[in-house]
């Protein structure tokens, strides 16, 4: 596998497909309200899918399967420009994702209304875990819990897009590359985007250094959100660092397969094909206020000092809510 590398914002994009969507909104953000606690089952069943609603019978649910399965094979859905397929997202990676989710880290959100109703925003979050599972967790929060039903679309690195099938469906969950033109365009056009700027650094941290965050680079989400004209939301995930404890770097190996890291844990490789089940962990993820940037003037996305003491701003946000949470934690477990 080639040597992959994170695709810095700022750097030449890529050149993308030209097939195009219309955009979800304009870029006015009003917050939403406080949403009651929904309940996923059934969620977006007019279309009919593979899921069913409550109350639904089993011929039902059948009907909808039925029809699903035959858009898929009839090509009678819509992919965007970025391979995003929402009603897959929907009627099936948000199936797969939510036990996960719901019973075995029994994710618990804090701070949804901090997310607009509408309109573009940027989501900057802690990245750890060793594998990222953690963002995973983050979409299907913002997907399952948010009044609106906003989508979250992931800011990836090139690694992910290397990976066989890993690669097919992150496009189709609506994940790209963590590169400048993306995220700008996708901003523009009304979408929550979601990024974890510390990347590799965050995830690959020993366990030992759990919960202090890395550098967040440049600031490039930072001029990203400028330019754009978009409310920053922090958030802090608690729960994440201990899924799979890092003790240490098989740094050969790592560098043979194209990695940035070989991960040595209490359970891998040790155990095999069982030291890859994640500890279960209770989790925390809490959306911070959002900080304002369409006050800035249009020159203010090349302001090093500005972005330095946004991105620091961000940054401490997301620390001292973390040390938070974990004061207030009462265990790892529950």
């Amino acid at each position: 596998m080639a040597d992959a590398k994170v695709i810095p914002f700022g750097e030449e994009p890529r050149s993308r497909r030209k097939t195009k969507r219309p955009g979800r909104g304009g870029r006015r953000t009003p917050l939403a309200p406080v949403p009651e606690p929904r309940r996923q089952d059934g969620r977006d069943q007019a279309a009919g899918g593979p899921q069913g609603a409550p109350g639904e019978s089993l011929e039902q649910r059948i009907a909808g399967g039925l029809r699903f399965l035959r858009r898929r094979l009839t090509g009678e859905y819509e992919v965007d420009d970025f391979g995003y397929d929402e009603e897959l997202t929907d009627q099936v990676l948000m199936s797969v994702l939510r036990p996960l989710y719901e019973k075995y880290f029994r994710v618990e959100v804090k701070g949804i209304e901090n997310i607009p109703a509408d309109g573009g925003a940027l989501i900057v979050a802690n990245h750890s875990g060793t594998l990222p599972l953690d963002g995973l967790m983050l979409q299907v929060a913002v997907h399952d819990h948010h009044p609106a039903g906003r989508h979250l679309r992931l800011l990836a690195a090139d690694l992910v897009f290397v990976l066989p099938v890993i690669n097919e469906l992150a496009r189709k969950a609506g994940h790209t590359l963590a590169c400048a033109e993306d995220a700008q365009r996708l901003l523009e056009r009304g979408e929550v985007v979601g990024v974890m700027p510390e990347g590799f650094k965050g995830i690959g941290k020993p366990f030992a250094d759990r919960y202090k965050l890395q550098r967040f680079g440049r600031g490039g989400f930072v001029s990203t959100a400028l330019r754009a004209g978009v409310p920053i939301v922090p958030c802090s995930i608690v729960g994440a660092e201990e899924i799979y404890p890092k003790i240490g770097d098989a740094k050969t190996l790592a560098r043979v397969l194209g990695f940035p890291y070989f991960p040595l844990t209490p359970t891998f490789p040790w155990l095999g094909p069982l030291g890859l089940v994640p500890l279960p962990t209770k989790w925390t993820i809490q959306f911070g206020e959002p900080i304002p940037t369409d006050g800035y003037p249009a020159e203010a996305a090349d302001d090093p000092m500005l972005m330095f003491n946004l991105t620091d701003q961000v940054r401490e946000t997301i620390q001292h809510t973390l040390y938070k949470l974990l004061v207030q934690r009462r265990s790892v477990f529950f």
